[in-house]
């Protein structure tokens, strides 16, 4: 009997051993489920178009993945303050982890104009073992160091070919401020943009008055306007004007250059040209019906070029054309310029510095002032007036001129039909305007 229970007991413990390895077994091959969602740390992303730099006085605008360079680096187009840089890392977000301790190549712009701040070229080499897609910038190289970092997303990750790109021509315009509310132009100017072939506007806008307000929601919805929030007065006291010297305030004319290298880069990879001119100037053609068939030409004759300088044209909007062909009753309540009642333009004066805006291709620039280039990769052709300038029209540049001093210059009377009634249309859509049938 003690032997068939010593057998018994023998023959459950290895039982129970079994039984015993098969869970362990069990546990480690099955296949191990993945992490919550709640395990991996959160980001803090900014969603504003101006993100300040901690423990700095720098702001982050927009990170553009830099396709022209060997090797890998993300571009930060950002705001110095010129007597206080600093040695700053950049920290990217890999996805599934963090890397830190590579030294930021800071580039300041050289146009600043007397300024404390000045748009800058941040570049950020990309880690080895990382495909970011946020980056921020931090006084610590040491991600232990550092707490609650905040990010902004990086742009153009994907580099397209010119057949992919989206428009043909975009237009970015410099910042509007001061409660602007020119509505009658403004809306002109773009409706003779989308004649002339444009297919998107770009506004940065920090202030606009109530009635522009509405015209931007409605070309907003309609797809052809895409408006950035630019409160950079919410970070400093910003100018008014061009030369610190003259304006006071701590950057150029509300940050105008940071916006027309923000609106490149971020448009480098969407269209084929891009504009850079003011809302209140109209690059136009005078030998081609569209700005496609001016460039077609233009870029047969100069392959080599990505960068095409317009003369820019006065047209006093203190001369009235005389027979008041477009002094239209419609128009009076819209507040704002009527361009086509300003057909005389101002001859240059050549004898000193003329400024030019531009026609560019946007993968060929690497920074931009107002009216050149800073660096480009291809190169620049000054385009002879007769073949295109720009018809803009404001308060007189040489002011001792007569009217009989002034050439007669009617290039936007030559889209009348179409654009009048454009006008007309985009001013009914934004409430701005009563139906004609409505009139008495």
């Amino acid at each position: 009997m003690m032997a068939k229970r010593c057998k018994f007991k023998i023959s459950f413990s290895l039982l129970i051993a079994s039984a015993l390895a098969f869970v362990v077994y069990t546990i480690i091959t099955l296949p191990r489920s993945k992490p919550e969602v709640e395990d991996q740390p959160v980001l803090n992303i900014s969603n504003e178009s101006i993100t300040p730099v901690k423990n700095t006085k720098h702001l982050m605008v927009g990170a553009y993945m830099e396709h022209r360079f060997r090797g890998r680096y993300v571009r930060i187009i950002s705001i110095f303050r010129r007597d206080s840089v600093l040695p700053l890392y950049c920290v990217f977000s890999c996805g599934t982890h963090s890397a830190s301790g590579l030294q930021a190549e800071v580039q300041m712009h050289s146009d600043h104009f007397g300024f404390a701040f000045v748009t800058a070229d941040i570049l950020c080499p990309i880690p080895a073992d990382c495909s970011p897609v946020y980056v921020t910038l931090s006084t610590q190289a040491d991600l232990n160091l550092i707490w609650n970092p905040t990010f902004i997303s990086i742009q153009n990750l994907v580099n397209k070919n010119e057949e992919e790109l989206q428009f043909n021509f975009t237009v970015c315009v410099s910042n509007l401020f001061g409660d602007y509310n020119n509505v009658l132009q403004f809306t002109q100017t773009l409706e003779m943009y989308k004649l002339l072939g444009v297919q998107r506007v770009v506004v940065y806008n920090t202030s606009s008055g109530p009635d522009l307000e509405k015209l931007l929601q409605s070309y907003r919805q309609e797809g052809f306007v895409e408006v950035v929030p630019w409160p950079i007065n919410n970070h400093m006291n910003p100018s008014r004007g061009w030369l610190f010297s003259e304006h006071g305030g701590d950057i150029h004319y509300y940050g105008q250059l940071t916006t027309l290298n923000d609106c490149v880069y971020r448009h480098m990879y969407q269209s084929r040209y891009v504009l850079l001119n003011d809302i209140d100037e109209i690059i136009a053609p005078y030998q081609h019906q569209t700005l496609a068939q001016m460039m077609e030409v233009l870029q047969s004759q100069h392959k080599k070029a990505d960068v095409f300088l317009i003369e820019n044209h006065i047209f006093p909007k203190t001369q009235f054309e005389p027979s008041g062909r477009f002094n239209r009753t419609r128009w009076r309540t819209v507040p704002g310029i009527n361009i086509m009642e300003h057909i005389y333009r101002e001859e240059p004066d050549y004898k000193i510095y003329h400024p030019y805006k531009m026609i560019v291709q946007p993968r060929g620039v690497e920074q931009t002032s107002v009216h050149s280039v800073l660096r480009n990769f291809g190169q620049t052709v000054k385009v002879p007036p007769e073949v295109c300038h720009i018809v803009h029209v404001r308060v007189p540049l040489r002011k001792g001129l007569t009217k009989e001093e002034l050439h007669e210059d009617k290039r936007v009377w030559n889209y009348e039909k179409e654009l009048v009634s454009n006008v007309d249309g985009a001013l009914e859509r934004a409430g701005l305007l009563m139906r004609e049938a409505s009139q008495k």
